[in-house]
């Protein structure tokens, strides 16, 4: 599969490549054949779409070329956007499980909140941005702020839905037992509820926190900042850099990935048996 998906991606770099190389042998004089065109493809400077190995070599040159806290290193902008999403997704969190909760406990919010958090996540979050930032940056509040609450922004919908799923999970025998015993709300809550509910949340939180990246990644747009994989994309549109940008998108979504793996991690260690997942 991998090798058919490498077989592809030179293909497509060859033929969205050639019109361009063709116009440079055309220009160095007659007499090339297909091999010379082909080889013009794959070693254009600014190609329309890069090759593996060109992405692979500008991701080598940048991580290895650079101290880790310079601005040409890709650690240094994937750190600056690991950041902004962990304060996002920590910020997603708190507020998709307090709304949870409240919806869980108090059956007006269901009617009354539930619908408004649906209706958030149909506002393109691409129009939200730039509002969000300009609105802070007039308060006063620049830099990590503005970009968390707009990774939060993307995260704290599946957190909220899947906790109200989860919250509503507890098995009904074992509640009317609970009442039996006279257990209070915060009780029924912490004993029962919650326990039934983590396999639904960390689920969820696999969505969040990768939900957070592009979050932060967009957020990074509009503020013209130096740093960050969003600042790095923006860079390389601008000159014309197409190996930059995808270098930039691989390690985004190695950051993605890494973080929906230190959730497994923890999904792991704190669900019982281990395995994860709503059941």
């Amino acid at each position: 599969m991998a090798l058919a998906v490498l077989v592809l991606w030179y293909a497509g770099a060859v033929w969205l490549n050639a019109p361009t190389a063709t116009d440079a042998l055309n220009r160095a004089g007659p007499g090339w054949t297909t091999a010379d065109l082909i080889r013009a493809t794959l070693a254009m400077k600014r190609p329309i779409l890069p090759t593996p190995d060109q992405v692979a070599l500008d991701l080598y040159t940048s991580l290895t070329g650079y101290p880790v806290t310079s601005i040409r290193n890709l650690l240094y902008h994937t750190g600056v956007t690991a950041g902004a999403a962990l304060a996002g997704f920590g910020m997603g969190v708190v507020l998709g499980v307090a709304l949870a909760a409240g919806i869980v406990q108090a059956r007006t919010l269901e009617s009354s909140l539930l619908p408004w958090v649906i209706a958030s996540q149909t506002v393109p979050i691409l129009a939200i941005a730039p509002m969000i930032v300009v609105i802070l940056g007039n308060l006063g509040f620049t830099g990590l702020l503005p970009k968390a609450i707009i990774a939060m922004y993307l995260c704290f919908f599946p957190i909220t839905i899947g906790m109200v799923k989860g919250l509503r999970s507890a098995d009904p025998l074992t509640l009317d037992l609970m009442r039996t015993y006279s257990a209070g709300t915060a009780q029924t809550f912490r004993l029962l509820r919650l326990p039934a509910s983590l396999p639904y949340l960390f689920t969820s939180l696999k969505i969040a926190v990768a939900a957070s990246v592009v979050g932060a990644i967009v957020a990074e747009l509009p503020t013209g900042g130096q740093a960050g994989l969003g600042a790095r994309l923006l860079s390389g549109s601008y000159y014309g850099q197409t190996v930059q940008i995808w270098s930039a998108l691989v390690m985004a979504a190695l950051l993605s990935v890494t973080l929906v793996a230190a959730v497994g991690l923890a999904e792991r260690a704190l669900v019982p048996g281990g395995r994860g997942g709503a059941r």
